[in-house]
């Protein structure tokens, strides 16, 4: 499974996984944080922020980025979760586990869509991280069209942990 997170219910999740990978996505200007309290396997932190459009002041999502989230599902271990937190849960983090989700499981794009929705009334996945995943997979705006379709979350301050099936068809 994969699980996601705000930055605030980290604890908590965590206290419910056993072995798992952590991939922190936050914005440049947070606070440095001391993750050692954590007894994570794996932990990879990215910084940019969560915009959709190219803002020459802000550090958008980029290539680079979608590479290393989904060099993270790729590399993780098959005993253990995968836990992707960002601030506040919605936009982000859901955009990654869509992501990895979708680059594991050609052909359910619409399917895991659906079932992010389900999952999470709140989620709005960044749709910028998701075209970016969308080119990089070869899926032919598969992805970005399932994302438009769920639509926006509900309108939230921070999103409540969920999980999201890992393989399909579950």
């Amino acid at each position: 499974m994969i699980h996601v997170s705000s930055l605030s219910a980290l604890p908590a999740v965590t206290e419910s996984l056993g072995d798992f990978d952590l991939l922190t996505l936050l914005s440049p200007s947070v606070e440095p944080h001391d993750w050692s309290a954590l007894a994570r396997a794996r932990h990879v932190k990215l910084s940019f922020h969560d915009i959709v459009e190219l803002n020459p002041d802000l550090i958008a999502p980029d290539a680079d980025v979608m590479r290393a989230i989904l060099d993270f599902g790729r590399d993780a271990a098959e005993d253990r979760a995968l836990l992707i937190h960002c601030w506040a849960g919605i936009s982000r983090s859901s955009a990654a586990a869509y992501a990895i989700a979708c680059d594991r499981n050609p052909g359910y794009e619409a399917e895991i869509a659906h079932e992010l929705r389900r999952r999470s009334p709140y989620v709005t996945p960044n749709r910028l991280m998701v075209q970016l995943a969308d080119e990089l997979l070869g899926r032919d705006g598969r992805m970005s069209e399932a994302v438009a379709r769920i639509g926006r979350g509900a309108e939230a301050a921070e999103g409540e942990p969920y999980q999201l099936p890992l393989r399909w068809p579950i």
